[in-house]
């Protein structure tokens, strides 16, 4: 069981940034690959970006790439979601997720536990 926080969404106008935080609970926040994801209205949950347990690896959405930067700090037991050039499509709630299945990818990642989100818009 983790329990998790999300904050830092908010407005912003296009080509902006924001960082996203994921406050976990506990002491086994390294057990957990982490995700961002992402739903907008009418629209399924995507994953936009994971990351491994001990934060080597990665995955990032296409639409994301080059732009959105997931980190973990495991002794804070937070993830991270830096976002820049930011766009009026990735206007969504954002939500992070743990996972704590083994032998999985930053890419395979389906939460087992869930933030209640954060609302991020980015007006044109």
């Amino acid at each position: 069981q983790v329990q998790l926080v999300e904050s830092g969404g908010g407005l912003v106008e296009a080509g902006g940034s924001l960082r996203l935080s994921c406050a976990a609970s506990g002491r086994t926040f390294s057990a957990y690959l982490m995700g961002w994801f992402r739903q907008a209205p009418g629209k399924e949950r995507e994953l936009v970006a994971g990351i491994s347990r001990g934060g080597t690896n990665t995955y990032y959405t296409d639409s994301v790439k080059g732009r959105f930067t997931i980190t973990r700090d495991n002794a804070k037991n937070t993830a991270y979601l830096q976002m820049n050039s930011l766009k009026p499509e990735d206007t969504a709630v954002y939500y992070c997720g743990a996972d704590s299945r083994p032998y999985i990818t930053s890419r395979d990642i389906t939460p087992a536990y869930w933030g209640q989100g954060t609302q991020v818009t980015v007006s044109s």
